[in-house]
């Protein structure tokens, strides 16, 4: 797990919300640990390497935007 932390905020349907929380809790996770491997995934299905320490530095590799 990441030993630095940062807030994401995310606004999402209530109704979402709460369906969310129920199938995590059925599950024995939370919330913020299916986002935060839902994150990883995306990152690692579009070629993203994300290194402690290299928040805030652009993957040159990819060109900046878009990809």
């Amino acid at each position: 797990m990441e030993m630095k932390t940062a807030r994401l905020t995310v606004l999402i349907d209530p109704d979402k919300k709460k369906a969310l929380e129920t199938l995590c809790a059925s599950q024995d996770v939370t919330p913020s640990q299916v986002v935060r491997k839902l994150i990883r995934e995306y990152l690692v299905a579009h070629g993203v390497d994300v290194k402690p320490g290299t928040a805030g530095q652009a993957d040159a590799s990819r060109g900046g935007k878009g990809g």
